[in-house]
């Protein structure tokens, strides 16, 4: 392995990784073939070795191709693509199968896992001095524990129990011995690796060119998300018969076979001290300068590296997401189409819901209490501004994530009303194939300073771990470890008062406040790539994920308070089932070259 010979793009932050480089083998300058030992004889060859093992992080912003590797908002009920190569179809319609997983979670992952295990082998042969310290090694050791890990969960979440890759294997050894580990083997891997990632990260970098490297926060905020996934009814409380029956050929099992409450309190423990580990080094929610609700949340994703994120990746300039989620008329795609499921899920400026469920017909149930109404039009603008006169009541008096996160007709953006209905300009009739097939455009994300039809665009990252998720982690644990006691509220009221909602109503029972926690995770997570998972680690991906989705009527409508336009309608029938479903298919490719990898259950 040492006399390996390596092909390395040394230059640039995001480098082609080791099997990647597509670069004429003859076509290179006399630094571009090394050995393992000549890379870790040289500090900058060393880095940039650690650096390549970044560029195997998910894009995540790009929900619509398959390289930007979240196929999994557009295969939740928060938003239809109408892009038709969009992998999430597949997964919306169950036509999807093992020799079909385009995504390459799982070889992209481990890819990335052996790069990490080759740099941990190798790094104690960086030799000190000329600015390079003992302290730097061993930051460096703790962001290589932290991605090792963070790949593993990404195969977990996707895949269940999974193999653990903890150490280099050379060409001459047996493949066919790996098997997938058990998924409390898994679980304990990723909290150990944190831990141990933790105690060697800062808190923070200070030198601005090393934001986007792993730090003691990202590391704390893994163990919540991984306990938390631990202790959900999927894997824990409700695991399915055909899961539990899952064994590798020696009959271990892979899943638990019995409820474990105290994984509860375990999850519960990491996020309490997660959010107290981060709030000491200086992470707090975001808020604006002005502290208004909806820029506190729209700003959110627009500033980079703010005080509430504590694990990203930077995307540069990110143009083509810009153009999916911008109007046909201001040169975007208009693909990303939040549906109307998410739409009716946002509340009321008072709190309440305005949905409390759906007829035989898809009709919705309209709240009382709510004040909402579809029929009829604004005829006053709101008064801070949220939105315009002359709106669908629709639109009207619902909270500041509403108007933070979907873009529908009537309002303002970019200095200038969106028309989504069919002759509009922004509608249908105007735009061939791409057009928004629900009637709404994502917001959320979206840089209203960009200009898709010049060109011009801001630099972009994708936010993986932020406090606002911790707070929500802590309070669905200890609910469901000790009911609803004062702290649930605690945290839940402090991510709604940030965007000017109400607190809870008191008196709340466990289950109630479930659904709360649960509520409040689908909207301040929305298009975070959370609610994919969410819903299958609850088992509510039958509700969810199967059936019809909803949007407006996109083939109708003439002018902005055309009532035809605001009828619901079905724009796709979706398939979930259960529980095959819950997982994704290991690619037959990799079951075919070692048939000790069993496959998951229906698959």
């Amino acid at each position: 392995m040492k006399n390996k010979i390596i092909s390395l793009a040394l230059s640039g932050l995001m480098l082609c990784g080791i099997l990647s480089c597509e670069k004429d083998f003859l076509d290179k300058g006399p630094e571009e073939d090394l050995t393992l030992d000549e890379v870790f004889a040289e500090r900058s060859y060393a880095e940039n070795f650690l650096t390549s093992a970044y560029f195997n992080l998910p894009e995540m912003l790009n929900p619509a191709d398959d390289a930007g590797n979240n196929p999994f908002t557009g295969a939740s009920d928060e938003m239809e693509i109408t892009f038709t190569g969009a992998y999430s179809h597949l997964l919306n319609s169950g036509a999807w199968n093992s020799a079909d997983t385009r995504t390459q979670e799982w070889g992209f992952k481990y890819e990335g896992i052996r790069k990490l295990n080759i740099f941990l082998d190798n790094v104690d042969l960086v030799p000190l001095g000329e600015g390079f310290t003992e302290e730097d090694r061993q930051r460096w050791i703790g962001e290589a524990i932290f991605l090792r890990a963070f790949y593993h969960f990404i195969i977990m979440k996707i895949y269940g129990p999974s193999p653990i890759m903890d150490r280099v294997w050379t060409v001459d050894e047996d493949f066919s011995s790996i098997r997938r580990q058990p998924l409390e083997d898994v679980v304990n891997f990723i909290v150990e690796e944190c831990e141990r990632a933790a105690a060697l990260l800062p808190m923070r970098h200070q030198n601005n060119t090393m934001v986007g490297r792993a730090t003691q926060a990202a590391a704390v905020a893994l163990k919540s998300r991984v306990l938390l996934y631990a202790a959900s009814p999927l894997y824990n409380q409700n695991v399915p018969a055909a899961f539990k029956e899952l064994q590798n050929g020696d009959g271990t099992s892979l899943f638990p076979q019995d409820y474990d409450p105290q994984k509860w309190n375990l999850a519960a423990e990491a996020a309490r001290e997660a959010i107290q580990t981060v709030e000491e080094g200086g992470y707090q929610l975001y808020r604006s300068e002005s502290n208004n609700p909806v820029r506190n949340y729209q700003e959110l994703f627009l500033e980079n590296w703010n005080d509430e994120v504590l694990f990203a990746r930077n995307l540069s300039y990110y143009g083509h997401f810009e153009r999916q989620a911008n109007p046909l008329s201001q040169g975007g795609f208009s693909i990303l189409s939040p549906t109307q499921e998410i739409v009716d899920a946002y509340q009321m400026e008072n709190g309440e819901n305005p949905i409390i469920g759906y007829n035989a017909d898809g009709s919705p149930i309209i709240n009382p209490d709510s004040g909402y109404m579809e029929e009829d039009f604004v005829e006053e603008a709101h008064p801070n501004g949220y939105y315009p006169s002359d709106i669908s009541n629709m639109f009207a008096n619902r909270e500041p994530r509403f108007y933070a996160s979907i873009n529908y007709s009537g309002a303002i953006w970019k200095d200038r009303r969106l028309e989504l209905w069919n002759s509009g300009i922004d509608g249908r009739s105007r735009g061939g194939s791409d057009y928004s097939i629900s009637g709404y455009l994502m917001k959320k994300y979206v840089d209203p300073s960009s200009i898709p039809i010049q060109n011009q665009f801001n630099q972009r990252t994708w936010i993986y771990f932020r406090l606002g998720e911790l707070y929500l982690n802590y309070a669905e644990a200890l609910n469901e470890a000790q009911g609803p006691v004062s702290e649930v509220y605690t945290y839940i009221n402090r991510i709604r008062e940030r965007v000017g909602l109400p607190p809870l109503e008191t008196g709340l029972s466990k289950d109630e406040m479930r659904e709360a926690i649960r509520h409040e995770r689908q909207i301040e997570l929305a298009f975070e790539a959370h609610r994919y998972f969410d819903t299958r680690r609850w088992m509510i991906a039958d509700e969810t994920a199967d059936g019809y989705i909803h949007g407006l009527n996109i083939t109708a409508g003439e002018y902005l308070q055309d009532p035809t336009f605001y009828n619901r309608v079905v724009i796709e029938e979706r398939v979930f089932e259960a529980p095959k479903h819950y997982l994704w298919p290991i690619p037959i490719a990799e079951i075919n070259k070692n048939n000790n990898l069993v496959q998951n259950p229906g698959w």
